[in-house]
């Protein structure tokens, strides 16, 4: 005896591919404090400064500066990704086993 499947629904979703944002301002910092790196220790040193204070002081400013570019640069990828979404149908699909929530 089949049993009476109800009729499957149908809807028109939008689909796009967002960045996540976190990625982009780790990954943002950690540039920015590399570049802080290159910015103390490349440059030959002031007497009067100790190179790991300069370090310190570039790595707040450079890793600040890092995170914003990257938050702007997902932001600019959003925006892409809004221009580039796509619509789709999708219809529901039923259950091929019912469910038994672990009771035998």
């Amino acid at each position: 005896m089949p049993s009476e499947q109800p009729p499957a629904e149908r809807r028109e979703v939008t689909v796009r591919r967002a960045p996540k944002y976190v990625p982009f301002l780790i990954l943002g910092a950690l540039v920015g404090v590399a570049a802080a790196a290159v910015a103390a220790y490349a440059v030959p040193a002031n007497p009067s400064f100790d190179a790991g204070a300069v370090f310190g002081f570039f790595m707040v400013w450079f890793a600040g500066g890092g995170a914003i570019l990257g938050a702007v640069l997902a932001l600019v990828l959003d925006r892409r990704s809004i221009r580039r979404q796509q619509r789709a149908v999708v219809e529901a699909v039923p259950d091929s086993e019912p469910d038994t929530d672990g009771q035998p």
